[in-house]
């Protein structure tokens, strides 16, 4: 049996609904961000906050967890320099206490979600897991905080634990019943399609004047499908003994400026965009481009959906999107 903490989000949504298929599974979420039409009905429910020591003690006393799957922070950058108590608090505390209870109850296969705003900006071309982490906000801070009190914990309590840095996740569910669904929303395609879809008067492009061919930033994009299959893989090989502590990039290796984005969306919609250019926001590098040759050479993942096939399976949720 397997614990998705924040499984209503968007990540951990389209993690369970492949994960019932071959495990058992117990969704925590308190709903604060997510949503409970997108859990799969096939997975239990409980409605909780992963700090609550006493919901995570019934649940670990209750239920046969094999492993927890950690999905459950709070990830908008600029909330989190607005306000780091938050972040910190859910971020680092809440998991600690969720780690703890780990421990208390001998469960020791642990799966984080983390992030690429951990390397903060490095000056390369391609990101890889050798290059030094140097996060620039409190959303970065709090996440690299966790994958080093997993080291410890792996060292002194025989913690074994995936942590997997995401680049740009975008795009939904084949099928278009569950999807990206923030509020606000701070992803760019999504917030293309939301215009496109007549919810938005315009998009802004934020710096036109950056080193890149056409001047917009470049990200690395990532289907979300794709970082789901990176997530069973990793569970497969901590239950099986393969890995002990890992720690991997997911991305494509290739990257898109914003620019780009727009005349995807456009030319995948047939609906032109009203688009305004403004000055760059602080904090944003040129470009962000994974390396994921690690994932690659020992687990044998990589992206395998293109860009076409995000911005075509988002659009689908965009035009029957139900939460």
């Amino acid at each position: 049996m397997i614990l998705v903490v924040g499984g209503a989000g968007y990540i951990g949504s389209h993690l369970v609904k492949e994960l019932v298929k071959k495990e058992k599974v117990i969704v925590l979420d308190n709903l604060s961000t997510g949503h409970i039409e997108a859990v799969d009905t096939q997975a239990y429910f409980i409605e909780g906050d992963l700090g609550d020591s006493k919901i995570l003690e019934s649940i670990f006393a209750q239920f046969p967890i094999q492993a927890v799957m950690h999905f459950g922070a709070n990830s908008l950058v600029g909330e989190s320099v607005i306000n780091p108590q938050k972040y910190y608090s859910n971020n680092v505390s809440s998991t600690l206490t969720l780690l703890n209870e780990m421990k208390k109850h001998n469960v020791n296969n642990f799966i984080f979600s983390s992030t690429a705003a951990t390397y903060g900006i490095p000056n390369v071309e391609l990101i890889d897991e050798r290059i030094n982490t140097n996060p620039i906000n409190p959303y970065g801070k709090s996440k690299l905080m966790i994958e080093q009190i997993l080291e410890d914990y792996a060292v002194a309590y025989d913690l074994h634990y995936v942590v997997l840095r995401y680049f740009n996740a975008a795009g939904a569910y084949g099928s278009g019943d569950i999807g990206e669904s923030h509020h606000p929303e701070t992803h760019l395609i999504p917030i293309v399609l939301q215009h496109l879809a007549g919810k938005r008067e315009q998009v802004s492009i934020y710096g036109v004047d950056y080193d890149t061919p056409d001047g917009s930033c470049i990200r690395d994009y990532i289907h979300v499908s794709d970082l789901v299959d990176a997530h069973l893989l990793a569970l497969d090989y901590l239950l099986d003994n393969r890995i002990t502590t890992a720690t991997y990039n997911l991305g494509s290796g290739r990257g898109y400026s914003v620019r780009e984005i727009v005349k995807m969306c456009e030319a995948i919609t047939g609906i032109p965009a009203k688009v305004e250019l403004v000055a760059r926001r602080n904090g944003d590098p040129a470009r962000l481009i994974a390396s994921s040759e690690k994932i690659e050479a020992e687990l044998g993942w990589k992206a395998h959906r293109n860009l076409e096939q995000i911005i075509e399976s988002a659009w689908k949720w965009h035009l029957n999107q139900r939460y």
